[in-house]
């Protein structure tokens, strides 16, 4: 049952949180390491989603799981969580919040790259447009604004923070082909995640109870980052009329994320981020956008002067 009212409800309730996860991850990274703060969060990820299943009876989905689709799960799991948020994380311990989560955002315009050689897809010049836009906001917050010697403040933080974005991308272009039930999905690439970050814990690094203030984190992480919010979104997409309706709020989020760092990590957010941010914001709108749509929009508004 369609219920508009409830699917802004739902994806306000998303963009919030999320909005929030740079805070999360920076302040949590300074009481834990990269890969440790991985490893609790999706172990809390795991346990609150397993939860949803139970509570909405929908644990012997599980069970109806073929071997391809088992093995999808696990290239899954490899990918996302395992494989972007430890180079996420990662980005983030090596830059400030602001720079690591904008360079992040830029995950939309990979995935139109991406859906060249993967889908099969053919880049128009509003693509090529698009493209351009958001590389050179990249460029900019990379640069702190200083573009004339083209000096990158932090090689292998933005390196990081724009590999996790392909990560991302490529994750979701896998999903796009996967037709299973979203939330049994998600639980299982999350449980094979957890395989993941266990093993690596377990051969290049340790596994510890970590301070209060990082556990804490680990479990807002892992349950709002992970998990609940997942669901919200998952529930406005379901009660929204229109999905585009609320899927565009999602561009609110990075914006929102500046005010959370400012106030509660003390970043000074910086005019070069805010720039590079409404271009890659920019470049995104505009990939969304047809170029026959765009000329209708041109002609409508074009003044008549005949």
């Amino acid at each position: 049952m369609k219920n508009q009212r409830k699917a802004y409800l739902f994806a306000l309730l998303s963009v919030a949180f999320w909005s929030t996860m740079s805070t999360a991850f920076k302040l949590s990274l300074g009481f834990i390491a990269f890969d440790l703060l991985l490893f609790w969060s999706v172990l809390f990820a795991i346990a609150i989603l397993g939860f949803i299943l139970v509570f909405q009876g929908r644990l012997n989905e599980l069970k109806h799981q073929s071997k391809q689709e088992i093995a999808r799960s696990a290239l899954m799991g490899l990918l996302n969580p395992f494989g972007y948020y430890l180079i996420l994380f990662k980005a983030y311990e090596l830059l400030q919040a602001q720079e690591a989560g904008v360079l992040n955002y830029t995950w939309p315009i990979v995935l139109v790259v991406l859906s060249v050689p993967f889908l099969g897809q053919r880049i128009g010049w509003m693509g090529f447009i698009a493209i351009f836009l958001s590389f050179a906001g990249l460029v900019v917050i990379s640069t702190k604004g200083k573009l004339s010697g083209l000096e990158f403040t932090n090689p292998p933080g933005v390196a990081l923070a724009v590999g996790s974005a392909f990560l991302w991308a490529l994750y979701w272009i896998i999903n796009m082909r996967d037709k299973r039930e979203a939330l049994s999905k998600i639980f299982i690439n999350m449980l094979f995640g957890g395989a993941y970050i266990t093993l690596y814990m377990l051969l290049f690094s340790s596994i510890t109870i970590p301070v209060p203030k990082a556990l804490l984190g680990a479990i807002y992480i892992g349950s709002f980052e992970m998990g609940i919010t997942f669901v919200f979104w998952l529930l406005a997409l379901k009660y929204s009329t229109n999905t585009a309706k609320v899927s565009n709020l999602i561009f609110l989020s990075p914006f929102i994320a500046l005010f959370f760092i400012r106030i509660f990590v003390g970043e000074q957010i910086l005019l070069s981020t805010i720039i590079g941010l409404v271009l890659i914001v920019g470049g995104i709108l505009l990939q969304q956008i047809e170029p026959k749509k765009l000329k209708r929009l041109w002609k409508k508004d074009k003044p008549n002067i005949v």
